[in-house]
């Protein structure tokens, strides 16, 4: 059986390791990504079980990376 796979958008270096530390430790695959606009192409292009997205990014805020993201047929069904 696979692990589930998570992407975690974040700007913030200090939360994205706290993160990940915490989710790996529980034996999930994290992926890490510090910007929306980085993580948009990547999200469409690997597959992911779950989205966890910062509200407060620099650039392309985290509610108009949601709204993209379910807006996709690739990437809709991630919660």
């Amino acid at each position: 059986m696979s692990k589930e796979r998570i992407l975690v958008i974040d700007d913030e270096e200090d939360i994205l390791e706290l993160v990940r530390y915490n989710l790996t430790a529980e034996g999930y695959t994290v992926v890490c990504r510090d910007s929306g606009e980085n993580a948009l192409g990547f999200a469409k292009s690997e597959p992911f079980d779950l989205i966890v997205l910062d509200l407060m990014l620099p650039g392309t805020d985290g509610i108009t990376i949601a709204k993209t993201l379910k807006s996709d047929a690739k990437t809709r069904n991630i919660p």
